[in-house]
């Protein structure tokens, strides 16, 4: 059951996103390996429960309580009944009071009706209560006088509701690539569940998802040229198909496109509105301290150097405002210092490295605790030993313990660290950051991918296996 942990890949709806995301989901989908829904076109016994049929789809209710995802989830379920048979009911936001054969998507603590079916004992949560990214799908009969069947989908948290939901979308055939690849969906004139009461494993990664790398060549031009004309850049029209993606593939975190030729993320504020909708973790690379993309948000001509040994405090600035910004929103941040982009530290004598970058370590949690009123070894971060970096951290770094060591592999599919027993048992414990395409010396792939699916597998499980289950 072993997923990806940060995939890096450069996407294009209309040539490349079918290689990348095929291995993705080809990874992603051991989340989603135990016992899944059955949907058929036709029932198999009297108890099956009936999405569609004769021509007219269930009721389906939502609470004005839950979270956004879980209203945009509903409408998606929704409009994927519609896609598969033809015919389409609105989302009802409202508690059920009657009805014959009713869906009710919820969150635990969000949604009377789910909430007063565990208190009459109808429905077991305990299995997903407390978890994370958990859910419960149960067929009940007669769960009140006026109503003769429901199919309750109840989530542990807001993901946990959304991945139950979209495991009956795949269950009915719908992919999660039919808008980016252009999957094709089988028709039916009616859908069946069988009866089930089913609840779902944590995922065995806790946080999981894609870096947009290198998109100069194909989604920035796409995006600006088709999607989000009116922009002209990758903006909050493409990142809402991007979440919903990521959230299809049961992911949960995101980070954004950051070269030169795309604006950056934060430079439109409907873009973190959108991933927060989709209850998508904004993240960002390893060259990207506390999601502040200094390629082009730092204007060195009214903010000096890029240089913490001369202008510590300009930066710490940047940082202080992004967080006071972005800090209420669900985000893994990332603890660092190199150059401008994917350079190398600047103006740093070698002997003065290492004590600089936990200096750095220090002033940027001390951000994050001045805005985010959490226990600081409980706010997600993480150290991405890359290049240079790696080196470093070998000559001694003292990295905090809880926070995340994110090991990379050498950009061509091969680990090059993982784990000690010592840095096992680290509270952070580790994650991955790998490539699946490349851009650099000694030699790029773009366009072909070239990274077997059984190299990815063999490389990831074995830092799995040596902790590496956070990122």
């Amino acid at each position: 059951m072993l997923s990806t942990l940060l995939i890096r890949i450069f996407v294009s709806k209309s040539v490349t996103i079918m290689k990348h995301l095929f291995i993705i989901l080809f990874l992603l989908c051991g989340l989603s390996a135990f016992a899944q829904p059955k949907v058929n076109d036709k029932p198999a016994t009297s108890t099956d429960f009936p999405l569609c049929a004769n021509g007219k789809p269930c009721d389906i209710y939502i609470s004005s309580e839950d979270f956004e995802v879980v209203k945009k989830t509903a409408a998606l379920f929704a409009e994927d009944i519609a896609r598969v048979t033809g015919v389409k009911r609105p989302v009802s936001v409202k508690n059920p009071t009657e009805g014959k054969n009713i869906v009710v998507i919820g969150t635990l603590g969000h949604n009377r009706f789910i909430d007063e079916m565990v208190k009459q004992k109808k429905l077991d949560v305990s299995a997903i209560r407390h978890g994370w990214e958990q859910y419960v799908l149960k067929t009940i009969n007669q769960p009140t006088e006026n109503i003769d069947r429901v199919l309750i989908i109840a989530g542990c948290d807001r993901r946990g509701t959304a991945y139950g939901t979209f495991a009956l979308s795949e269950a009915m055939g719908m992919s999660p690539l039919y808008w980016w690849s252009d999957v094709p969906v089988k028709r039916h004139d009616a859908l069946y569940v069988e009866a089930i009461d089913y609840a779902s494993k944590a995922p065995s990664i806790k946080y999981r998802g894609i870096f947009i790398n290198d998109e100069g060549w194909g989604i920035t031009p796409w995006a600006s040229k088709t999607f989000d004309k009116e922009l002209g850049d990758i903006g909050p029209k493409t990142y809402a198909k991007v979440c919903e993606l990521i959230l299809r593939m049961r992911g949960n975190m995101l980070a954004p496109a950051m070269h030169p030729s795309s604006g950056a993320f934060n430079k439109y504020p409907d873009n973190k509105l959108v991933a927060d909708s989709f209850a998508i973790v904004m993240t960002s690379s390893h060259c990207e301290p506390l999601l502040f993309n200094n390629v082009t948000e730092w204007d060195k001509e009214t903010m000096g150097d890029w240089n913490y040994l001369t202008n510590k405090d300009g930066i710490n600035k940047v940082l202080d405002k992004r967080i006071s910004e972005n800090g209420p929103y669900e985000n893994f941040y990332t603890l660092a210092m190199r150059g401008i982009h994917d350079a190398g530290l600047v103006g740093v004598p070698k002997e003065r490295e290492v004590s600089l970058i936990e200096e750095v370590l220090t002033d940027q949690r001390n951000i994050l605790s001045k805005y985010i009123p959490h226990p600081i070894d409980s706010i997600p971060q993480q150290f991405v030993p890359y290049k240079e970096v790696l080196d470093i951290y070998e000559r001694g770094l003292k990295v905090p313990d809880d926070v995340t060591l994110v090991w990379v592999d050498d950009n061509y599919g091969y680990m090059k660290r993982l784990s000690n027993p010592q840095e096992q048992q680290r509270s952070g414990r580790a994650g991955v950051y790998y490539h699946t395409s490349y851009l650099g010396a000694p030699h790029d792939y773009l366009w072909i991918c070239t990274t077997p699916p059984v190299l990815m597998y063999e490389e990831l499980k074995k830092a799995y296996d040596t902790g590496a289950d956070r990122y």
